[in-house]
């Protein structure tokens, strides 16, 4: 775990970006709406929202930042790899920084987006049976805990 590291606030822009191309790539498809992926979802108005949390998330930096993960009362909230570098284990890094080193045991993911589950699950994490819906939208988040 030797290329995680706290974030600062240096390090924003980078976490937008990587944020805002895995939300495109992987939930546009899903939700559709041009409105927020392309004029709301931006780097300035993450960078700004995220200004004032920077201390919840930890990125992968081995020179460059690859990925990041957002932890909050053992919850991973978000954990986002560059795409074109997922496979190379910097998931892994992330998801097992955050259960060893942070305590994160449970996360919400869109029951939709199979792919995020199946590497939770790689990880040790199960689905709960728990559900609810993704604020303003008729899909759902599911909810997995690990299994300790």
């Amino acid at each position: 775990m030797k290329n995680i590291r706290q974030a600062t606030e240096k390090d924003l822009s980078r976490i937008a970006e990587i944020e805002i191309f895995n939300y495109r790539l992987n939930f546009y498809p899903i939700f559709k709406s041009d409105w927020f992926y392309f004029e709301y979802l931006t780097v300035p108005s993450l960078m700004e929202k995220y200004a004032v949390e920077t201390d919840s998330f930890y990125v992968y930096d081995d020179g460059v930042i690859k990925g990041f993960v957002k932890t909050s009362d053992n919850e991973i909230q978000k954990l986002f790899v560059e795409p074109v570098l997922q496979g190379n284990k910097i998931g892994d890094a992330l998801v097992n920084f955050a259960t060893e080193k942070l305590s994160a045991d449970n996360l919400w993911a869109l029951e939709k987006n199979t792919k995020a589950i199946k590497f939770y699950k790689k990880h040790g994490f199960e689905l709960t049976g728990e559900k609810k819906f993704e604020e303003d939208t008729t899909e759902y988040l599911v909810k997995l805990k690990l299994n300790k």
